[in-house]
């Protein structure tokens, strides 16, 4: 018995919790929440997540002969690296090039340099022997010539033939002495150039072995200055380490940037970047510390947009100079960024879910049970504006009440001045849509001048809606 009124009466107690746990939790879950307007500062903030970087850094980077074109060598390994991070002194070690691409060229200059020496001592024995050749012959022509004189002296006793016989003989021994030594003097001078010429070809190929000695050297790099080495990122936005390829054209291996300066670089998507100014302010946190607050101002934004990888979306890149200096800051740390875009004083706004629209009208439900029509100024990622409609601490439902239609609509005078806004916004979109035309094609822009203008003064003409 004593366990029946046990079972039941435990029953009786599950059934009262359920009751409070679920049905209190629907009373709270369908009960009204209302706000109120706030009078005060409104910001209109764009907010998107950047990356630092050093304004200013300078570039660790190969040998520059590697430009050279008689290397013939497209690309370069990285063979090894030290950690990103890393702070060095100048000179300290920072990375090695792959030689073997090198080695190659080194090992083909060396044959050629070789073939040079053979070309060159074949050069000078073959003029060596040349040489000795015709001044033996001159020496010969020589002694001819002295007998021929020899036997002119002898036949002055002779008739006048014999003696005209000897005179000739010894003329033409003169003429062939002449023309020996005119002809010797000539393989001379060729044995000269030639020597020359493979002895030029030989210094050529020394300072190529030289030289590729002297890169060889260079291909242990060493940090031009103190500072901490950061990993060099290349245009495909991937980080150079270990095993990526230096090309002639972009020598750089790593950088040493100058963290004195700090550079926030963002994207802004194509809608937003038009809010975006040089000079407007920035706040500023960093993911690593988030108790850490800094502020900044938009010093550069692209005139041109771009497509990130692996996206379909247009952005602009904004760079964003971080104010004062800070030991704890490094590249590559990720950045929230407030761009505040446009400041409002004294004004009155409400969150954006409390606000409906309706055929290009916009309204709020009041807690008095009113449909009240209103209008609505700037915006930013929670609130908004209101100019007209509203008063301070005037409570709105944050979401659509229950039976809305029962709700009276109220401020149809304020119709008229919105669509008077919604006129005008439309004409400053085609002024800007003009001068953005007109900037890529000037001559395609003076025929959107003229309609613009025969447009705006249909408009212009036409009568103010009356009031209800």
């Amino acid at each position: 018995m004593k366990r029946k009124i046990i079972i039941g009466a435990s029953a009786f107690a599950v059934l009262i919790i359920i009751y409070f746990v679920f049905g209190s939790s629907k009373k709270d879950k369908n009960a009204p929440q209302f706000t109120k307007a706030t009078n005060g500062v409104f910001e209109v903030v764009v907010t998107v997540t950047g990356e630092l970087k050093a304004q200013n850094s300078e570039d660790i980077e190969a040998p520059a002969e590697l430009r050279g074109r008689s290397f013939r060598i497209s690309d370069v390994k990285i063979q090894d690296l030290i950690p990103e991070g890393t702070v060095v002194d100048s000179g300290a070690y920072v990375a090695t090039l792959d030689r073997s691409a090198l080695s190659n060229r080194l090992k083909e200059i060396e044959d050629e340099l070789e073939k040079s020496q053979q070309a060159y001592l074949k050069t000078q024995l073959d003029t060596t022997l040349t040489l000795r050749e015709l001044r033996n012959s001159l020496v010969n022509l020589k002694f001819d010539m002295e007998e021929k004189q020899i036997v002119v002296d002898q036949s002055k006793f002779e008739p006048p033939a014999t003696q005209r016989q000897a005179q000739i003989n010894l003329d033409k021994a003169d003429r062939s002495y002449s023309q020996a030594t005119y002809n010797y003097n000539l393989k001379k001078e060729q044995a000269q150039a030639s020597m020359k010429e493979v002895a030029i070809n030989l210094e050529k190929q020394k300072r190529e072995k030289q030289d590729m000695m002297g890169i060889l050297s260079k291909f242990v790099i060493l940090a031009p200055k103190p500072g901490m080495v950061i990993y060099y990122r290349e245009w495909s936005g991937q980080k150079r380490k270990v095993g990526s390829t230096v090309s002639p054209w972009d020598l750089t291996v790593a950088t040493l940037p100058d963290l004195s300066v700090m550079n926030s670089k963002t994207y802004v998507n194509e809608i937003d970047v038009s809010k975006v100014k040089k000079g407007q302010k920035v706040r500023l946190g960093i993911d690593a510390f988030p108790e850490k607050k800094y502020s900044g101002e938009v010093f550069e934004v692209a005139n041109i947009g771009e497509q990130l990888p692996n996206t379909d979306a247009k952005v602009f890149e904004v760079s964003i100079r971080v104010d004062g200096f800070d030991p704890i800051l490094r590249p590559s740390m990720t950045t929230s960024n407030q761009i505040v875009t446009n400041t409002f004083e004294n004004v009155l706004s409400l969150p954006l879910e409390t606000i409906h629209a309706e055929d290009s009208l916009s309204f709020v439900y009041t807690k008095k049970g009113k449909k009240q029509i209103v209008v609505t100024g700037e915006m930013n990622e929670n609130y908004i504006i209101i100019e007209k409609g509203i008063i301070p601490d005037e409570e709105v439902y944050l979401s659509i009440p229950e039976k809305p239609e029962s709700f009276e609509l109220i401020g149809q005078e304020l119709i008229p001045i919105i669509k008077e806004k919604i006129r005008t916004k439309r004409l400053e979109e085609e002024k800007l849509k003009i001068q953005q035309t007109e900037e890529m094609n000037p001559r395609n822009a003076n025929f959107g001048k003229m309609k613009f203008k025969k447009d705006d003064a249909k408009k212009l003409v036409q009568p103010a809606p009356k009031k209800p």
